[in-house]
């Protein structure tokens, strides 16, 4: 499969909305209630709240043939909010691409540190790529409560490997700047 991964636009909105939605309710479920999943991913999505979102945060999108299979953000602090992948294209290396791509322009930053709070489904997907469980917790969304995990990565200096290199040659201009593009066959 052949994807890029390009920075977002708005008018990808829509469709990572639609995305969003449609794999936390086929995929996340295995992990979550009924109830939590339409808490996590109601029918009505701000998409107002969304784009507030993802102001001043570097969203990179996995476009296959002009509809997004996959997207991630990461704020400027490090905290990756949201890695998600369409459900017909979990395991094909999409959010592999797309973490290595946040993972290389954090280093060019100078980041010593990635984080984020993974959901049950997503814990071993962090963990087989480096990130450790600093705590369990429990959220409430929507009189639900929820299991998650704060992890973080630690950066070393790997700015001179290979994967880096290549990763920071395609990635463009930088963190949260406009026209960078990858083109990725998982």
């Amino acid at each position: 499969m052949l994807f890029d991964i390009r920075r977002y636009k708005p008018g990808d909105l829509a469709g990572l909305i639609a995305l969003f939605r449609d794999t936390v309710r086929r995929i996340n479920r295995r992990d979550y209630s009924h109830q939590q999943v339409m808490a996590w991913a109601p029918d009505e999505i701000d998409a107002q709240q969304w784009t507030r979102r993802f102001d001043n945060k570097a969203v990179w999108v996995a476009d296959l043939n002009g509809m997004p299979v996959g997207f991630v953000d990461v704020a400027r602090d490090g905290q990756i909010d949201m890695l998600y992948v369409h459900a017909d294209h979990q395991g094909s290396g999409v959010a592999s691409r797309l973490l290595r791509t946040v993972e290389a322009s954090a280093a060019k930053r100078g980041l010593l540190r990635l984080f984020t709070e993974a959901s049950i489904t997503a814990r071993p997907f962090f963990e087989h790529r480096g990130f450790r469980v600093i705590a369990t917790q429990r959220v409430v969304r929507w009189a639900q409560e929820f299991v998650n995990y704060r992890m973080d990565k630690r950066l070393g200096d790997g700015a001179g490997t290979s994967e880096a290199v290549a990763a920071r040659e395609s990635t463009g201009p930088g963190f949260g700047e406009p026209g960078d593009k990858l083109r990725s066959r998982a």
